[in-house]
């Protein structure tokens, strides 16, 4: 493994913007930024140093964010569709504006590479682009006359909404519910999380500042969730919850509502397969698994973690991408030239050592890696895990079937397509897959037959605005992005006219 050290961030003339590197001030409620019950450290997860701090919010402050988006509701819902457009417009040429700036500060705080940070921030000003489009296309249709007279179907916002956004992605899951929501009409109270809340303060000032009228956007820093959401979820007013997170938490939030329906948008969790065919170019392929598994250091929810080859070039495709993983570069994610950062703090460390210690303890092989990794420089103290390379794999092993959110891949042989199909489906997951071969009709057929909201063939990232991005199974339900995005936030009324 090769090592990147920072190279003068916190120095008085680093990148990030001191004002926004160093936030107190982090709740906007009602147009007004304000601080709450007390502030919390943010700190990088490379070198555990403080970069700034946040304010906390209580169920006080987020039910005043609610009486706020409730009131702006009625007129941000009576916006003309041009209004709302050019607002995200302008948001979006705003976050361009500061790319570099917003990426600085989110490899900071969430400790990604840099050049991974800046694709983030890029996809932002996408989002928001796409959803400007969306805001005019939010159409109903007429049905054709009966004896009586027309009838018609119409849609309009479905009202308030909370947006949960997780760590992994700050900028671009917070934004992504954030563009939707307000281009369909609905006012926003997002919440992100308390590990990465400083981008997501950064991205709601622009957003902001593009033209959002008082109370359409709120924004509540916390590290309390639990009772920030459960206050908001006891009042009936609050009307959708778009969540992006766990499993765990996305069912407990579908039980919280209790006897009360209200709209739940669920982003959870995933445990990415991956079938190569036996036709598959070995380069290509090698080059595309290593790129998804280890983007971000494994923290994705649609990061590959099994990874199932045909018998016939499993050796050569294996010794490909093993020669491509220890190629990797490990360090400071400020470093032109880091691949991996730091896990996101000790906890994310421990669960990664203990799958790969439990699948060695059962028979896997370890090829390169396999340990947590100790740098010479000793300002990089935070949970470095080595980009590890498992085979000989099966399934009685925790890695089989628990999601890793880390720089682990599971290797498994298989000789049948079939077989390897029923693999990747016999799991409570169904976020994300990924087929890579060379004959359309094994491609299609094998895509076709994968239980998976998003599939990428032949292509390591099959993310983007136009297409909607959600999973089956306990993955989630609605999809966020695409011509299907905004629908999350309609309702559908049906209008029957008698003459």
């Amino acid at each position: 493994m090769h090592v990147q050290t920072p190279t003068g961030l916190y120095d008085q003339g680093g990148s990030i913007p001191t004002d926004e590197r160093e936030e107190v001030a982090t709740l906007f409620i009602g147009g007004h930024w304000i601080t709450g019950t007390g502030t919390f450290d943010v700190t990088d997860p490379a070198t555990g140093q403080v970069i700034g701090q946040a304010s906390e919010c209580g169920p006080t402050e987020a039910l005043t964010a609610l009486d706020a988006a409730t009131q702006a509701f009625p007129s941000w819902r009576s916006t003309p569709v041009e209004t709302r457009s050019a607002i995200l417009h302008r948001a979006a040429d705003a976050i361009r504006t500061d790319v570099d700036a917003l990426a600085d500060l989110m490899t900071a705080e969430n400790g990604k590479p840099i050049a991974e940070a800046r694709g983030e921030v890029l996809n932002c000003a996408r989002m928001l682009e796409w959803s400007a489009e969306e805001a005019r296309r939010t159409c109903g249709r007429t049905v054709p006359s009966a004896a009586h007279g027309p009838s018609m179907v119409v849609t309009q916002p479905v009202g308030p909404v909370l947006a949960i956004a997780p760590w992994n992605f700050p900028a671009s899951m917070l934004v992504r519910k954030i563009a939707m929501a307000l281009a369909a009409g609905c006012t926003v109270i997002a919440k992100p999380a308390d590990l990465t809340p400083l981008i997501a303060v950064a991205v709601t000032r622009r957003i902001v500042d593009a033209g959002v009228p008082d109370g359409v956007l709120n924004l509540l820093t916390t590290t309390d969730p639990g009772g920030v959401t459960t206050a908001l979820l006891d009042d009936p007013r609050l009307r959708k919850v778009s969540f992006t997170g766990s499993t765990r938490v996305g069912l407990g939030l579908a039980e919280a509502n209790g006897t009360r329906l209200r709209r739940l948008s669920l982003e959870m969790g995933g445990h990415s397969p991956a079938i190569v065919l036996p036709d598959a170019d070995i380069d290509a392929a090698a080059s595309a698994i290593v790129a998804s598994k280890f983007a971000n250091a494994g923290q994705s929810c649609i990061a590959i973690n099994r990874l199932y080859i045909h018998d016939a070039i499993a050796d050569e495709l294996v010794a490909a991408i093993v020669e491509r993983t220890r190629a990797l570069t490990l360090g400071h994610g400020s470093t032109d030239g880091t691949d991996v950062g730091p896990l996101i703090n000790a906890a994310a460390l421990t669960k990664v050592s203990g799958q790969v210690d439990d699948a060695r303890a059962k028979g896997a092989r370890v090829l390169t890696g396999g340990a947590a990794w100790r740098p010479t420089d000793e300002s990089l103290t935070g949970a470095f895990y080595e980009p590890t390379i498992l085979v000989d794999v099966d399934d009685t092993m925790v890695i089989s079937h628990e999601e890793t959110f880390g720089p682990v891949l599971a290797v498994y042989t298989y000789s049948d397509r079939t077989d390897a199909v029923a693999r990747a489906n016999d799991s409570e997951y169904g976020l994300a897959a990924y087929v890579f071969g060379r004959d359309i009709a094994a491609l299609w057929q094998t895509f076709d037959e994968l239980e998976f909201g998003v599939i990428g063939v032949n292509d390591p990232f099959p993310v983007r605005p136009e297409l909607p991005f959600g999973g089956l199974k306990n993955s989630g339900q609605e999809r966020e992005g695409g011509s299907e995005g905004i629908d999350a936030y309609l309702e559908t009324k049906a209008v029957s006219l008698r003459w």
